[in-house]
């Protein structure tokens, strides 16, 4: 499954896998990782040919954000950002030399080479099963699973990433839940302060199961956003049964002042 995002040249469309995101392999290759699979997901289209076929097919053989050709050097940043110095005060070189020895550790400690080029990442690629390459006789064909293979599945990450890789995946399965949620509550009922209502309510409403409801108001809780009482009582939104009854209280200014909100013109 993959999304498209308009380019320049004869191939007008590149193909982004839909689950490169919530994977999180954005989090722990360089950052050639991002169009690299963009570029291997429109080669899964009706292509045949070599990745250099089709950067010469859609970028006349150069693609900046490649690094110019797959035998670009790879890196963490990109050359020409300005610094965030807040973020990363220890600036852009000491920052790159700590991605590339945390990078280069997990790799030789699971065993794989240390790619240097887009290129050799596009051949880790190949035996991570991120990508298959086929010699057909018409020439050479590219596939993708439709689930990647998740980093920690196949490298030792760190406590660290991995809890931020868990709660990145988390957040992207709630937050449509969540919103879903929202929408009910802001659209259909004009933003109530407070609502009696139960689980099998609010998924008839939405559309959703009672378990997808139950998940978007736990989360909704553990912003800050609202409560759930019965009667004067406090409970926990995660133990309430579907047929129950509960007061839901909401913090609308709470939830305005921490959410971010986009408005797409016509």
């Amino acid at each position: 499954m993959t999304a498209n995002a308009s380019v320049p040249g004869p191939r007008r469309d590149l193909a982004m896998h839909n689950d490169w995101f919530p994977s999180g392999w954005d989090h722990v290759l360089p950052r050639q990782g991002f169009p690299l699979t963009m570029l291997i997901g429109t080669a899964c289209h009706d292509f045949t040919g070599s990745l250099d076929d089709l950067v010469q097919e859609v970028f006349d053989g150069h693609w900046d954000m490649i690094g110019g050709n797959l035998d670009g050097a790879l890196t963490f940043s990109w050359p020409d950002e300005e610094w965030d110095y807040e973020a990363a005060p220890e600036g852009r070189e000491a920052c790159e030399a700590a991605r590339w020895d945390q990078f280069s550790t997990m790799l030789t400690t699971a065993g794989f080479p240390v790619p240097t080029t887009v290129r050799d990442l596009s051949e880790l690629y190949l035996a991570w099963g991120l990508a298959r390459r086929e010699e057909t006789p018409d020439g050479t064909r590219w596939a993708m699973p439709a689930a990647l293979p998740l980093p920690g599945d196949l490298l030792p990450l760190d406590a660290e990433l991995t809890k931020r890789l868990d709660g990145i995946r988390w957040t992207m399965r709630t937050g449509p839940l969540v919103d879903t949620l929202i929408g009910h509550l802001v659209d259909d009922l004009g933003e109530p302060e407070e609502t009696l209502t139960s689980l099998d309510r609010l998924a008839a409403a939405t559309g959703q199961d009672v378990d997808d409801v139950r998940i978007a108001l736990s989360e909704l809780v553990k912003a800050g956003d609202c409560r759930v009482h019965r009667g004067e009582e406090l409970v926990d939104a995660e133990r309430l049964e579907a047929h129950r009854r509960f007061r839901l209280i909401m913090d609308w200014e709470h939830f305005h002042e921490h959410r971010i909100q986009l408005s797409i013109g016509d």
